[in-house]
């Protein structure tokens, strides 16, 4: 399958260039040209990586970058002071590259950029609409990011890594001892019910199933 790309940049010469550059690589390119025509395609499509300029007209590139969560953004620019390269890379992007561009470099970072997101994927586990990325150790619904605590998120991942399958409260315990120290078989359904609550207010599907006098299991049937 090809990757995914989505160009946002009001320029149309300048996204045409990167166009033209990534499709002769094999890639599948997607625009905009403002921030908030891409806000709103984010909400239907789900691209591999983002090439994002950050003088947009409406919303700007550095108000859009802090909404995108889970999906790799290279910021492209013309803005060449060292502030705005830490700003932006501080904000979660993964590369920063100014304008004018040499367009071997472009389609180099880009391969680096899907290079590390395939190797990255072999450490993430998805179940209907919730995925955990094991290496970040953070959750996502919808590619939003969770504000769990160390405890739920080791609770998660075991249910997750174990889809379909009953675990018994014992065995929960047991097994997270080595990411967490704060949860004892009294406070278990505690941390269940509120992370549960958090998924839930994220837009999450409620895949996790109490057995009654057992424990507890992430349903098979959602994804």
């Amino acid at each position: 399958m090809k990757a995914k790309i989505l160009i946002i940049d009001d320029d149309i010469q300048i996204g045409n260039l990167e166009q033209e550059v990534l499709e002769k690589e094999g890639y599948f390119c997607l625009r905009a040209y403002s921030g908030t025509e891409a806000a709103m395609l984010l909400e239907k499509e789900r691209p591999d990586i983002i090439l994002l300029d950050l003088m947009l007209p409406g919303m700007s590139g550095e108000e859009l970058l802090k909404r995108i969560a889970g999906i790799p953004v290279i910021v492209v620019s013309a803005k060449i002071g060292i502030d705005d390269k830490i700003s932006m890379l501080s904000e979660g992007a993964v590369d920063y590259i100014t304008k004018p561009f040499n367009t071997r470099e472009l389609a180099a970072r880009v391969e680096v950029q899907l290079r590390r997101t395939t190797q990255s994927f072999k450490q993430k586990i998805k179940c209907a609409n919730i995925e955990i990325d094991m290496s970040a150790h953070m959750a996502f619904v919808e590619g939003r990011a969770v504000n769990l605590t160390k405890t739920e998120f080791a609770i998660l991942k075991l249910l997750m890594q174990n889809k379909g399958q009953v675990i018994a409260k014992s065995v929960i315990l047991d097994r997270i001892r080595d990411d967490t120290l704060d949860c004892t078989e009294t406070s278990l359904k505690t941390h269940i019910s509120h992370l549960r609550t958090k998924l839930r207010d994220m837009g999450g599907d409620d895949c996790i199933e109490s057995i009654w006098g057992i424990g507890f299991k992430m349903g098979e049937n959602n994804d």
